[in-house]
């Protein structure tokens, strides 16, 4: 399973949600409108991709970042960027 991770800190979702004239609850209902299943995102999803402090979350599912990106009308990389878990390292080197 892909995760995304949310750019900035989630202040490019912010500006475009702001730009867009959408709060949570809205563009939550947004991405229902754009789902194919029409599931969309819930706006407790939304309010801690964009949140900040205890609540908030920095990843998400590629199908969450899309609705969203999709929803908002905005490119995907200007929202989210791809989160990759480092590969482990193995020393070979005897002490």
């Amino acid at each position: 399973m892909s995760n995304l991770h949310r750019r900035d800190g989630g202040q490019p979702i912010r500006d475009a949600m702001k730009r867009a004239g959408l709060s949570g609850p809205a563009l939550a209902e947004a991405t229902r409108r754009v789902d194919p299943d029409g599931r969309g995102v819930s706006a407790a999803i939304i309010g801690r991709l964009t949140g900040t402090g205890l609540s908030e979350r920095e990843r998400c599912r590629l199908r969450t970042a899309w609705l969203i990106a999709v929803a908002l009308g905005e490119p995907l990389q200007n929202l989210f960027e791809f989160f990759s878990v480092p590969e482990p390292v193995t020393v070979t080197e005897e002490r």
